[in-house]
């Protein structure tokens, strides 16, 4: 069965760079001040709170992220079977904030220093 809505069959047909690039999240407002970015791709191993939904108010760190779906799964945030055993719960980017970023990268680290960098200069020059 094809879906009508017209937003999911554009996800549905768009390049796997498309899907990857709508994987963000917010971003807390501690961080949004530290970084001066509202907010940020996903990525695995960054701490996030679920702010919307069944599971509201769930931390944990993001255990996979599947771009094909368009989904994200969160340790700790599992949905009980009838047989007993637990399933991971599958939640959108979109219902999620980012409270720790995971800076174990270092080319990651460095695009979200040069884009604070890039704000503190500006804030600079408009107080003057």
């Amino acid at each position: 069965m094809k879906t009508t809505k017209p937003k999911l069959q554009r996800i549905s047909q768009s390049s796997f760079a498309m899907r990857a690039k709508s994987m963000t999240a917010h971003l807390s407002k501690d961080l949004r001040d530290q970084y001066g970015r509202r907010s940020v791709g996903l990525r695995k191993g960054d701490t996030v709170t679920v702010t919307r939904g069944d599971y509201k108010g769930h931390e944990g760190k993001v255990s996979a992220i599947m771009t094909s779906e368009g989904r994200i799964t969160i340790e700790g945030v599992t949905m009980k079977k009838m047989d007993g055993t637990t399933k991971p719960v599958m939640i959108s980017p979109s219902k999620v904030m980012v409270t720790k970023l995971d800076l174990s990268d270092k080319d990651r680290k460095r695009r979200l220093e040069g884009k604070k960098s890039k704000v503190k200069d500006e804030k600079e020059k408009e107080s003057d």
